[in-house]
């Protein structure tokens, strides 16, 4: 009996991946995963580990990995069919009845698909002979040399009008079924079915197992009418279900463990440029993002990276994007944004910058329901108290369209503390401070140290400066660099003070000068550049702010130098400043994998490698960090 995707993936929804191995391997939660001793070999340390949200389990002593139906056809030695049996009657799921009429169709689906390998075969063939040279030497240009294409099965299709339905029906097929393949266009006029995609740059497109059903094609010709184009829905493709570039994205996720993130992008490229940094991603097919993709996101991670071009499109998807996804939000499911530097793609940052800059910048992203406040909060002027009100009705609204109860209060009182925090009075005297920072506190939500407040001022106490002299004469280039930028211009702060006031400038020298910068900037309407220099100074910070004018220029930062342009230096500086927040933040996850090995909190081969990358990752960074490049060359 055969068995058609839906229902399999139907059986595999339903059934926990832990439940069911559970019921003969003892299991523990570690983290996202379980983790138990190996039913494959005898072991006295666990290895075998469950990840429900992937679907998988993998077998460190054995090197056995598989999905549900996998282990027991494993252990159990039972045939495919077997086993599912066994599952279905577990999900209590009918098993499909036998339908000739349903044979003959997947018998059908099987001749399209084999059509489609045949094609494939022929696209990669063409880009290797002298009609793809111009092909060829584009995706030269684009940074992907010719030991990449292979991977990604890249080809080409020639400008001639039948150059592929000649081959392949020369090969037996009929050009009826080459177009419900998708493979060829059927004029409305009745006229001969021509090649569907010309003179075009291939890109197969697969389902999750990696199976081809479609093609993707982006022009050679400037003028085309479409630059990039995909094949039609057809008995295989449906572009609403499907994700370019998942089969991969899933071993990338398995070898990147715990630490490894999932984005998702707009185009082939930018999922190309991601998999070849050892990034998880994946697109949707030209559309914009909807529930069932959502749906096969999540099984894959609990919080994946929607990373969308800075353009008025891009901006308009994510929009989609987080309407289509409010109502199904739950906890542990969710999304983060992202954007990289300078109104760049992955693609561009991958070929310009290098793969440590692309993971720094998809993984600095922010959490949805910043980015959903953000959004409403930006749609109009808040300049009256009827529109002030609108966005408190927005944020309301928006809240309770997710459909977890609990959540959805969660998000309504953290939007409404946005809110308030956006027109609160500033902090003064002893009060709590209800600015958006919560006023006069700090981190922990305690006094800042070594402080004393005056008159609704903080002035270092003697103990506070002579800790910022000692401090100050080993101050590292690079965060003295981002403190000289942001005195000169306090308004760069402005979408960062959050992650300042968890990670500072990176140094821990500038510690107390972020979080003073953080209350003046809150406080003030208008913080002029001047009158933050002489409050510093005033302030106890006059060491700090000659050391910080001594060490920079060892920096080589592009962004404090006289020639930038505003908008330049601001988008250099976002980017170096992204950067070195995702070196603090590693060095607390290394510190806290550290301990995990230490005290046995995590099995020895998954937390190793937990450990090896993020360590990796952080010495990449701070080789970037020492040598400089860690900026952008140009900030457009």
């Amino acid at each position: 009996m055969r068995f058609d995707d839906r229902f399999l993936d139907e059986l595999k929804n339903r059934l926990r991946l832990s439940d069911v191995i559970g019921k003969t391997v003892k299991l523990r939660r570690q983290g996202r995963e379980y983790v138990g001793l190996s039913p494959f070999t005898k072991e006295k340390s666990p290895s075998f580990f469950v990840n429900d949200d992937k679907g998988f389990f993998h077998d460190f002593s054995s090197g056995k990995h598989g999905d549900l139906i996998g282990f027991l056809q494993e252990t159990q030695r039972l045939t495919f069919v077997e086993a599912v049996e066994q599952l279905a009657a577990e999900a209590g799921m009918a098993l499909p009845e036998p339908d000739p009429q349903a044979a003959a169709q997947e018998k059908k689906r099987q001749g399209l698909a084999d059509w489609l390998d045949a094609a494939a075969a022929w696209f990669e063939a063409e880009l290797r002979r002298p009609v793809g040279r111009a092909a060829r030497e584009y995706l030269e240009r684009r940074g992907l040399p010719e030991s990449e294409w292979a991977r990604f099965r890249l080809g080409f299709s020639p400008a001639g009008r039948t150059a592929l339905k000649d081959y392949l029906v020369a090969k037996g097929a009929r050009p009826g079924e080459l177009v419900e393949a998708g493979l060829l266009i059927a004029p409305e006029d009745g006229g001969a079915p021509y090649d569907r995609f010309r003179d075009r740059i291939i890109f197969p497109i697969t389902d999750g197992r990696g199976r081809i059903i479609s093609f993707g094609g982006r022009a050679m010709d400037p003028e085309a009418r479409a630059k990039y184009l995909n094949g039609p829905d057809t008995s295989l493709f449906d572009k609403g279900h499907v994700l370019y570039g998942l089969p991969e994205a899933r071993k990338l996720l398995h070898a990147g463990g715990d630490g490894a993130i999932l984005v998702v992008v707009e185009g082939y490229m930018d999922v190309i440029a991601c998999q070849r940094s050892g990034i998880a991603g994946v697109a949707a097919m030209g559309t914009a993002l909807g529930e069932a993709q959502m749906e096969m996101l999540w099984r894959l991670h609990p919080e994946p990276v929607l990373c969308f071009d800075g353009d008025r499109a891009g901006k308009l998807a994510a929009s989609r994007a987080m309407d289509r996804a409010l109502p199904l939000l739950k906890p542990g499911r969710s999304f983060r944004f992202a954007a990289v530097v300078g109104g760049k793609d992955p693609d561009d940052v991958l070929r310009e910058q290098g793969a440590a800059a692309l993971k720094s910048q998809l993984a600095a992203g922010a959490p949805f329901a910043e980015m959903l406040f953000n959004r409403e909060r930006d749609a109009e002027p808040l300049d009256t108290p009827e529109r002030r009100a609108g966005l408190k009705q927005r944020l309301r609204a928006a809240a309770a369209s997710i459909a977890d109860k609990d959540l959805a209060q969660a998000y309504r009182d953290d939007l409404l503390r946005r809110y308030d925090g956006l027109f609160a009075p500033p902090s003064r005297g002893g009060g709590e401070g209800r600015g958006p920072r919560g006023g006069g506190r700090g981190r922990n939500g305690g006094r800042r140290g070594p402080w004393r407040e005056d008159e609704g001022s903080l002035y270092p106490t003697p103990q506070g400066v002579a800790a910022a002299k000692r401090l100050a004469g080993s101050l590292g280039a690079a965060p003295a660099a981002l403190a000289k930028h942001a005195i000169a211009d306090p308004h760069v702060l402005d979408e960062h003070l959050e992650a300042l006031e968890a990670y500072g400038f990176g140094d821990p020298a500038l510690d107390q000068l972020a979080k003073e910068i953080i209350r003046l900037r809150l406080e003030a309407e208008h913080l002029d550049t001047e009158a933050l220099q002489r409050h510093l100074a005033a302030t106890g910070f006059s060491a700090l702010l000659t050391d910080i004018d001594r060490a920079a220029p060892h920096s080589g930062a592009p962004f404090i130098q006289s020639d930038v342009t505003l908008a330049t230096a601001r988008a250099q500086w976002s980017h170096a400043f992204a950067v070195l927040n995702r070196l603090a933040a590693l060095e607390q996850a290394l510190t806290a994998a550290k301990h995990d090995l230490g005290d046995g909190a995590t099995s020895g081969a998954s937390g190793t490698a937990v450990f090896m990358t993020l360590k990796t990752e952080r010495d990449a960074l701070r080789r970037a960090v020492r040598l400089g490049t860690i900026w952008i060359e140009d900030g457009s």
